[in-house]
C-alpha cells in the first residue's frame, strides 16, 4: 500500500535534515537551496517500511515566503510529521502549518522535537510541555512527541518504529474512482521528453492510457511511469508519481494543472464551498473579498461571496461561493486553503460541496440547499446536486464529480433513485439525469400550458408538437422536452392525435351560430363537389369577412372534412378523394400526366388544374418532371 507522509515546520528546524537521515535522501536538490541553506521548493524522498508498505515523503519549505509551495506539497498527504526544533520551540510558521494541515483535512500525524543534542535536559522538559499546551487543541493532541537528533542519530530508530506503526495502522477512506494526478513538478528527461510528478489522489493510471490535462483541455498519452524512481506499468491512489507525457513540452503544464483521463473534469469558474474561518484571524473575512486560494497544487486569485451574510467572523463557518479569474477543477470534498490577498497569511479553509457552482441570489432557499449538501451522504448528495442543476441535468460523468461516489456505488444509487421515481435519466446518449419532483414539476406544467391553449383557441383540437416545443419547451434540452411530453401521455393527462396534443376531455365546442355556420360552409362545398365555390361566394350572403369564419375553417380541416389547397380555395375531403382517384387511374395505362391530360381526365378548368397538380406535388402524390407529372412510388 502507498502511503505520503509530509513534513510541516518553521524555517530552520531540522525538516529536510530529518528525512535525509530517515531515507538517506537529500530533497534539498537545487543549487540556491544548498547555498542560502534553506528549503525552497517541494523535495521527495520515500522510506520502506515493514508490512511491504512504502512510504513517500513530501518535504516542505518553512520559510513564510513559501508557504504556497508548502500548501501545494500538503494538499496530497495522508499523515504529516510536525517538526519543531527543541531550541526554538513553537515559532509563526508551526502554527500556520498546522493550521493549514487542519484546514486540509489531516486528521493523522506525529511531532519530531529535533536538535535535542542542543539544548539541556531541563529545558528540553519545559519544550516538551510548551509543545504538550500547544497540540492540546489540535488533532495531534494524542500524537506522539518524539525526541530526536538527525546530526547524531539520537531516536531515530524511535521514530522511525513510531511512523512506521502510524502507517501500518493507516486506512484510507474510499473516495471516487477518478483519475487525478495534481502536477508539483515538471521537467524534461534526455532521451524522454516531459515529465510532470505529483500524488495520485484518487484512481488509478497506466501506461498508454490517454490523458486530458485540466483545466485547459490539452491531450496527451502516458509514455511511461516511475513510482518513487521505479519503472512501473501502473500507479495507484496514494503514489508519488512521475509520468512521461507524449507530444508535450514543458511550456505546456505549469505547477496546478490536474492530469486526468479526458472528459472526466469539467472547468468552473464559480465553486460552492463549506468554508471556516480561523479563529487566528486578526478580523473578520468581508463579503467579495479577493484572496490567493489554494487547491491541490495550484494557487490562484479569487473573490469570495457570502450567500447569507455581509462578513464572516474568526472561528465561524459558512456557505460561501468562490469566483476565480480562471476555470479550476475539483470534486466534491476536495479541501482547500484561502489567504489573505496582503499582508499574506492563511485565514481561512474549507471542504468543496459543489465544484459545479451556479451564480446564486442571496438569502435564497438554495443556501439551505447547500448547507444539506455539505453533509449529505449517498443518494441524498445526488438528488441536492440535481436539484442545484435544475433543468440542465447532470450528465452522469458531471455526478461523479459533484458527488465524489464511486462509479458501481453512483450507478447503484442511480437505478434505486430511477425505481422510486426519485431521478429520471431522460438523454441515454450521455447518460443525463433530472431531479425526479422537477420533472413532475415539468409535466403538471405542460399539461397547464395545453389547458391555458384550449381556453385561448376553443375552437382548435390541440396544439402540435413543434408549437409546444418552440412555446412551453424553448428553454428545455430538446431530449428533457420529449420525455416530459411522453412521461405527461402515460400519466394520462395529454392525448395526441395525429400530431395534436389536448386535454383528454377537451372537445371542441361551438356556439350555436358557429354550428350553424360550419354546416352552411360544410354544405357549400360539398354540394359544390369538384368545382367548390370560393371564399367569398360562400361568405357573402351570410355578411361575414374571412377572419370571422377563420376559426370554423380551421376546425374543419382538423375534423378531415375540408382540404385546403390554397388560399380561398377549399374542396371536400370527398370531392378531393374523386380527384385523386381519377389521377390514379389515368396512371394505370399512362406514365407522365400533363395539365391538358388532368382537365381531360377531371373534367375541371384551368382554375382548378394548376393548383390541385401543385396540391398533388405537395403530398407527394406525384412529382413535377418539367411540365409533366409522374406517380410517385
Amino acid at each position: 500500500m502507498a502511503i505520503i507522509m509530509g513534513t510541516a515546520g518553521h524555517i530552520d528546524h531540522g525538516k529536510t535534515s530529518l528525512v535525509k537521515a530517515l531515507t538517506g535522501i537529500d530533497c534539498d536538490r537545487l543549487q540556491e537551496e544548498k547555498k542560502r541553506g534553506i528549503t525552497i521548493e517541494l523535495g521527495f524522498a520515500f522510506l520502506d517500511l515493514p508490512g511491504d508498505i512504502r512510504l513517500g515523503v513530501v518535504d516542505v519549505p518553512g520559510h513564510e515566503r513559501f508557504v504556497k509551495n508548502m500548501v501545494a506539497g500538503a494538499a496530497g498527504i495522508d499523515f504529516v510529521l510536525l517538526v519543531i526544533a527543541a531550541d526554538e520551540g513553537v515559532m509563526p510558521q508551526t502554527r500556520e502549518h498546522l493550521e493549514i494541515c487542519t484546514l486540509l483535512g489531516i486528521q493523522r500525524g506525529l511531532v519530531a522535537l529535533t536538535k535535542v543534542d542542543m539544548v539541556e535536559d531541563e529545558w528540553l522538559e519545559l519544550v516538551q510541555e510548551d509543545v504538550r499546551a500547544f497540540l492540546e487543541p489540535t488533532f495531534l493532541a494524542e500524537s506522539p512527541l518524539i525526541p530526536v537528533s538527525a546530526h547524531k542519530g539520537i531516536g531515530l530508530e524511535n521514530l522511525r518504529q513510531e511512523i512506521a506503526g502510524l502507517a501500518g495502522e493507516f486506512h484510507r477512506d474510499p473516495r471516487s474512482d477518478v483519475f487525478r494526478l495534481p502536477i508539483d513538478r515538471i521537467f524534461t528527461m534526455r532521451g524522454h521528453g516531459t515529465v510532470a510528478t505529483g500524488t495520485l489522489v484518487s484512481g488509478t493510471l497506466k501506461v498508454g492510457d490517454d490523458l486530458e490535462i485540466a483545466p485547459n483541455g490539452l491531450k496527451s498519452k502516458v509514455r511511461g511511469l516511475q513510482v518513487h524512481s521505479d519503472s512501473q506499468e501502473r500507479a495507484e491512489v496514494g503514489q508519488r508519481t512521475a509520468v512521461n507525457l507524449h507530444g508535450l513540452e514543458v511550456d505546456d503544464l505549469e505547477r496546478g494543472m490536474v492530469l486526468s483521463h479526458p472528459g472526466t473534469l469539467y472547468p468552473s469558474a464559480t465553486w460552492d464551498l463549506e468554508l471556516t474561518c480561523l479563529p487566528s484571524t486578526p478580523k473578520a473575512l468581508k463579503h467579495r473579498t479577493q484572496i490567493h486560494f489554494h487547491h491541490g497544487t495550484r494557487e490562484i486569485l479569487a473573490r469570495i461571496y457570502f450567500l447569507d451574510r455581509d462578513k464572516l467572523e474568526p472561528g465561524d463557518t459558512a456557505i460561501t461561493q468562490v469566483r476565480f479569474e480562471e476555470p479550476m477543477v475539483g470534486m466534491y470534498g476536495d479541501r482547500c486553503v484561502l489567504r489573505s490577498f496582503s499582508p499574506l497569511r492563511t485565514v481561512a479553509g474549507g471542504k468543496l460541496i459543489n465544484p459545479l457552482g451556479r451564480k446564486v441570489k442571496r438569502h435564497s432557499a438554495t443556501v439551505a440547499r447547500l448547507e444539506a449538501l455539505a453533509e449529505a451522504q449517498g443518494d441524498q448528495r445526488i438528488l441536492l446536486q440535481l436539484e442545484l442543476a435544475g433543468l440542465s441535468g447532470l450528465t452522469f460523468g458531471q455526478l461523479r464529480a459533484v458527488t465524489c461516489l464511486e462509479t458501481k456505488e453512483l450507478d447503484k444509487q442511480l437505478q434505486l433513485l430511477g425505481g422510486r421515481q426519485e431521478a429520471f435519466l431522460f438523454e441515454r446518449d450521455s447518460r443525463t439525469y433530472v431531479h425526479g419532483q422537477l420533472a413532475q414539476e415539468l409535466c403538471v406544467s405542460i399539461t397547464e400550458y395545453v389547458r391555458d391553449f384550449h381556453r385561448k383557441e376553443p375552437m382548435k383540437q390541440g396544439v402540435s408538437r413543434g408549437a409546444l416545443a418552440s412555446g412551453w419547451g424553448r428553454k428545455l434540452h430538446p431530449k428533457l422536452f420529449h420525455f416530459v411530453l411522453e412521461r405527461t401521455m402515460k400519466q394520462g393527462a395529454l392525448t395526441v392525435e395525429g400530431d395534436l396534443f389536448r386535454l383528454p376531455e377537451h372537445k371542441v365546442s361551438l356556439a350555436s351560430d358557429q354550428a350553424k355556420l360550419r354546416g352552411v360552409i360544410l354544405q357549400a362545398y360539398q354540394q359544390g363537389g369538384l368545382t367548390p365555390p370560393n371564399v367569398k361566394e360562400v361568405l357573402a350572403p351570410l355578411d361575414l369577412e374571412m377572419k370571422e369564419a377563420a376559426p370554423v375553417f380551421r376546425l374543419l380541416q382538423e375534423q378531415g372534412e375540408l382540404v385546403k389547397v390554397k388560399e380561398d380555395m377549399f374542396f371536400s375531403v370527398q370531392a378531393m378523394e374523386r380527384i385523386k382517384e381519377m389521377v390514379k387511374g389515368f396512371f394505370q395505362d399512362n406514365p407522365e400526366l400533363e395539365p391538358a391530360d388532368f382537365r381531360t381526365v377531371t373534367g375541371l378548368s384551368r382554375k382548378y388544374t394548376i393548383p390541385l397538380l401543385e396540391y398533388l406535388d405537395k403530398e407527394k402524390m406525384t412529382v413535377r418532371v418539367g411540365d409533366k407529372r409522374r406517380l410517385r412510388s
